[in-house]
């Protein structure tokens, strides 16, 4: 064991919960105490009353930083050993459970030895000091081609591909079990990151293995526990993305933890120095990274430049390539080396830039999808997923439309701008010279349009994305021309997200096919809330809803509207026959009245109500009610204002007899 996995050890040891004597830096029998209390990589000593023999209450974190191969998953596996063998329940979450093969192959080691000796610890038999060249296991692999950035695309499709063969293990080896139970009643077991977010609170400790690889409202979820680490890469892609690096780090000084800070830097695949170790930093674009902030700074639309990036371009120029790499590896938690060959190699994608005297300012990656053979269509239509169509395959497998694979188009894998100028309008400039470039007539143009030297040769049809939704990324995408034609019925396990499917026709075949699904979507998403989205956040529905983009009115009988001016005054109610109800509220949604007759709030409050079909005490207690009733009467008041602008003559009328 290096120095440096020991004192990694040692602090992920405070963690043990409260009234645990056995911790290390815990009291001996004369109240003094026990061993090394070292908590941070500086030395200096934890706070005295760990000594005091009295149970430390204090919410406590840990953040574990280092280098691929510095040991940080084989002393996270040991340290929750010692922790299950004490009758702890640690929770272990990543990416997916392929991160975190080491851990638990240290822990399923350990925790047997424990309890035979029958005395937990931190002390380690000599056979279970780490291995030789048993550094962490790769960071799971992305599903490919799906990745996303601070202004676009999450993956949009709820499978995955194989990745990397672990190289730790030989490819015969079983994988290590995802749960150890010890003598005592503890256990290490894994969770996926939805799942541990959610039992954070009711876990003994949370140990979080390559965090940087997970978004900011997953790892921000963890904080509900009172003993938490945080394992991540420092460089690399796995800690490349600033989700992890500001805006949780942010979050977690704002939190009650007390936080301590360990960084290991003594390599175990390596020997200090070693060539080889910076020649695969550099041969992988580890240390990739955008151009330094003054070069960029004065970035505006109007001053940047758009240009077409080659695998040519930038094979020729390094520095052009870094630049444009390390600023989508910087923008996003989900990068690995097949992105760094698909960037320069893969036939089907091409990359777009807005530069500043010649810096990468912002950046997109494109593939193009579609223009399938009747023979692949059939397929993809039977349910054969086929690689590189991710829309198609949605809008053709999920949604049931053979014909969906004949347009051509060009998805946005992924889209960053420097962080630096952000909020500037550069993404949207981006993406408004990319529609222009494929536009007919555009010099790449659509079906349409004589240009043939995009990165398919023929002519686009459509732009589209896929992403985890947020109110703030569909306005967005909405604001740039993008139509919701389809949600997901799951969250993505990763972004925590339910993710949109937006697109934006070039040409005719691509304005019939987003027209048909948007109007499809428009008139099936109603059902979708009352069921497998009845969770979604009501802002993530009011935009979503905004973003369909089709022209709708309520479809209601004149006995219909009478129901619904009858519950709107308190005679009726809504629960009796809820279709009017929804298609109403779908309809104002979609396509409102100007003026909208409704504030956000009222909104959001006939999303909870009445789409989602939440109980009234939940909607009172999500939306500040001060009782159940009083929630009742503000959704009246919002179908009565519906009443008035979009009602007929007989439900005015019913209103007026009501009122």
């Amino acid at each position: 064991m290096t120095a440096d996995q020991a004192r990694t050890l040692r602090s992920l040891e405070r963690l043990r919960p409260a009234g645990d004597g056995s911790a290390d830096g815990g009291a001996t029998d004369d109240g003094t105490p026990d061993g090394d209390t070292t908590g941070n990589e500086d030395g200096e000593s934890e706070d005295a009353a760990e000594g005091t023999g009295s149970p430390d209450r204090t919410p406590r974190a840990v953040v574990v930083e280092a280098d691929r191969g510095r040991g940080k998953s084989s002393a996270a596996g040991l340290a929750a050993a010692s922790l299950a063998a004490a009758g702890h329940d640690v929770v272990v979450t990543a990416p997916a459970f392929r991160s975190t093969r080491e851990l638990f192959a240290r822990a399923a080691d350990l925790v047997p030895v424990l309890d035979a000796r029958g005395t937990p610890g931190p002390d380690l038999p000599p056979d279970l000091e780490p291995r030789e060249g048993a550094a962490d296991a790769p960071e799971s692999p992305a599903v490919p081609d799906s990745p996303a950035g601070p202004e676009g695309p999450e993956p949009a499709d709820e499978g995955g591909e194989s990745g990397p063969t672990d190289s730790r293990r030989g490819s015969g080896d079983a994988d290590p079990p995802r749960e150890v139970e010890s003598a005592a009643g503890g256990r290490v077991r894994f969770r996926p990151p939805a799942a541990a977010g959610d039992e954070a609170g009711d876990a003994d400790v949370v140990l979080v293995d390559e965090a940087a690889a997970l978004p900011v409202t997953r790892l921000a979820a963890t904080l509900a526990a009172d003993r938490v680490a945080y394992v991540t890469t420092v460089h690399g892609y796995e800690g490349a993305g600033r989700g992890f690096s500001v805006r949780f780090r942010d979050r977690l000084a704002g939190a009650p933890h007390e936080v301590t800070e360990v960084r290991m830097d003594e390599p175990i695949r390596y020997a200090p120095g070693d060539p080889v170790e910076t020649w695969a930093f550099r041969a992988l674009m580890l240390d990739a990274r955008p151009p330094v902030d003054p070069l960029v700074e004065e970035a505006t639309p109007g001053t940047v430049e758009y240009r077409a990036l080659s695998p040519a371009d930038m094979v020729a120029d390094e520095h052009l390539l870094r630049e444009a790499f390390g600023l989508l590896v910087l923008a996003h938690y989900r990068t690995e080396p097949d992105d760094l060959a698909r960037l320069l190699d893969a036939p089907n994608v091409a990359v777009r830039a807005l530069t500043l005297d010649g810096h990468v300012v912002s950046v997109a990656l494109l593939a193009r999808e579609g223009g399938l053979p009747a023979g692949t269509r059939a397929e993809m239509y039977a349910g054969t997923r086929i690689r590189g169509h991710m829309l198609p395959d949605v809008l053709t497998s999920q949604l049931r439309d053979e014909d969906a694979g004949i347009p051509r188009g060009l998805r946005v894998m992924r889209i960053a701008t420097h962080h630096a100028v952000r909020s500037r309008g550069l993404g949207s400039r981006l993406l408004a010279s990319i529609r222009e470039e494929f536009s007919p007539g555009g010099g790449n143009g659509g079906s349409g349009g004589t240009g043939d030297s995009g990165p398919e040769g023929e002519g686009i049809d459509w732009l589209g994305v896929g992403y985890g939704a947020t109110p703030e990324l569909l306005r967005f995408w909405r604001s740039n021309g993008y139509r919701a034609v389809h949600c997901s019925v799951t969250r993505n396990e990763r972004s925590g997200e339910h993710s949109a499917i937006m697109l934006d026709p070039l040409t005719a075949a691509g304005r019939d096919l987003t027209e048909r699904h948007a109007r499809w979507f428009a008139g099936r998403v109603g059902a979708m809330l009352s069921d497998p989205l009845d969770d979604l956040d009501p802002d993530v529905v009011r935009e979503l809803l905004a973003s369909i983009g089709v022209e709708t009115a309520p479809d209601l009988t004149d006995r219909e509207w009478r129901h619904v001016a009858g519950a709107a005054h308190g005679a009726a109610l809504t629960a009796t026959n809820p279709g009017p109800f929804r298609r109403l509220v779908v309809a104002h949604l979609v396509d409102p009245a100007d003026p909208r007759p409704l504030s956000p709030r009222q909104e959001r409050l006939l999303v909870r109500s009445i789409l989602q079909g939440q109980p009234a005490p939940a909607v009172a207690e999500a939306m500040g009610f001060h009782a159940p009733s009083e929630a009742l009467r503000a959704v009246g008041d919002a179908l009565a204002d519906l009443v008035e602008t979009y009602g007929t003559e007989a439900a005015r009328a019913e209103a007026d007899r009501l009122s």
